[in-house]
């Protein structure tokens, strides 16, 4: 965060100090009770309905609170505590927010999506680096609650921001672009999530579409020319810049001559005046999605295109997203642990139709979560795309994953097809059917535990 002031914060929210002094500097800044660890020089927004434990606040100190509490709660702050009271912590906050943003006339690119969003950061993350300095958000830590935070850590030493944008609930998105306020937006694809906090189909497609109007005026929006859902985004009111990427004819960043090489994709990149060969570690179409998005927003900042595909080849795969390891008794197993969506489900099939090719395939899935009323029918639809599959062995892992199990069967799938609640239960059952010749795409969120274990214990060759 850039150095502020007390005193100038004070004279910015037209604030007034309870107790405490004002001429010192404040070198972050949270929302009190939103976060869990409370730093020293902190500046803490407290609302009117948090308990404060002013002993704790104190020995972090000094810490800079701003309130619009009643005076009388504000008696039991301790010295090492300035205390400003403002009239309203909403405005104050807010106006706080787009004061320290204004500060700052530097590319902000947010990116938003059912699937590659992580992937997508780090990849810009991974070309800009090498002569930038980049903020970005952290891993996939992307919930609404983690803007302000991620905000207050651009500086003055910061060239370029990067942040992902997560959703649990319409609305989510356009609060965080009010937060980040993007030059840059990123929409990777929509598919279908977190209906439980969005309705339907069509109320998700409206949660990712609030990117649009969260852009700054002039600014630009990347979108996927091939994904359909993002086709039915109304864009009339959109006064910026759009470029599409994908392998329609129509993408400005366009890939073709896709293929699966050793450790990874080999594409032939196009933009408008040159074509490029390119690589990016990890397999599937999906994975050359997620670098033209990100070779899209290179082109965006007028940087060196040819440049940023050739740092792209020293991209470190992410683990738990489709993760290539040799395991148990020599087979191949393909970790996609991290997130678990109907999206991720179709391109890891498609992933394992390749990898696969000639040898057994196994697949061991576990529950997609947040799907609401529509629960039952997304996993039945998983299990009719794998009974059209020559897969070997169906595994699934929990009762909603379950439903993937009956529709495989219904629809007269060959695989040999077994349930289980956990994945504690398989045990070492599956370790007589695994050989070199045996490919093993282990799938399921990243909230269980168990899966995870499992996937770790299979990838131990010994």
């Amino acid at each position: 965060m850039k150095k502020l002031t007390v005193r100038s914060i004070r004279m910015l929210l037209d604030g007034k100090i309870i107790s405490g002094r004002e001429n010192w500097y404040v070198t972050d800044a949270i929302y009190y009770k939103r976060h869990e660890h409370v730093k020293s020089h902190t500046l803490l927004f407290m609302s009117r309905a948090d308990s404060a434990d002013w002993k704790a606040i104190d020995l972090n100190g000094p810490a800079l609170v701003i309130t619009d509490k009643p005076d009388s709660e504000l008696k039991a702050a301790l010295p090492n505590t300035t205390v400003m009271k403002v009239t309203s912590l909403v405005q104050s906050y807010w106006r706080f927010i787009n004061y320290y943003r204004s500060l700052f006339q530097l590319p902000v690119i947010t990116i938003t999506g059912t699937c590659g969003k992580t992937t997508t950061k780090e990849m810009l993350k991974h070309i800009l680096s090498a002569d930038r300095k980049v903020h970005a958000s952290v891993s996939s830590i992307n919930e609404p609650r983690q803007s302000f935070p991620y905000l207050m850590g651009i500086d003055d030493t910061t060239e370029v921001a990067v942040f992902e944008h997560g959703l649990g609930n319409s609305g989510n998105i356009a609060h965080q672009c009010m937060i980040y306020q993007p030059t840059i937006g990123i929409l990777t694809n929509v598919g279908v999530h977190h209906l439980d906090g969005c309705v339907d189909l069509e109320g998700y497609i409206r949660a990712k579409a609030e990117i649009v109007g969260g852009i700054r005026e002039g600014g630009v929006l990347i979108l996927n020319a091939d994904d359909a859902n993002t086709k039915k985004i109304n864009l009339r009111l959109f006064t910026g810049e759009i470029i599409y990427f994908g392998t329609d004819k129509k993408a400005h960043v366009r890939a073709s001559n896709m293929t699966f090489g050793k450790t990874g994709m080999d594409f032939i990149v196009h933009t408008e005046n040159e074509s490029y060969e390119a690589f990016i570690p990890g397999f599937g179409e999906h994975q050359v999605s997620n670098a033209l998005a990100a070779l899209a927003a290179v082109q965006a900042m007028k940087m060196d295109v040819g440049q940023a595909i050739a740092r792209l080849r020293s991209f470190k795969e992410m683990a738990r997203h489709l993760e290539c390891t040799i395991g148990k008794n020599g087979c191949l197993i393909i970790d996609d642990t991290w997130t678990n969506n109907p999206t991720s489900m179709k391109a890891a099939l498609k992933v394992v139709d390749e990898l696969g090719k000639g040898k057994k395939t196994m697949l061991i899935l576990g529950d997609i979560k947040r799907l609401g009323d529509f629960e039952k029918k997304y996993h039945r639809e998983i299990g009719s795309l794998i009974a059209k599959r020559t897969i070997h062995t169906l595994i699934t892992i929990g009762q909603k994953a379950e439903e993937i199990a009956i529709q495989a069967k219904k629809d007269g799938s060959t695989a040999s097809i077994r349930t289980f609640k956990d994945a504690v239960e398989i045990g070492n059952l599956l370790d007589h059917m695994l050989d070199d010749q045996t490919v093993v795409l282990i799938k399921g969120p990243m909230s269980s535990r168990s899966m995870i274990s499992f996937a770790k214990k299979l990838k131990r060759s010994t």
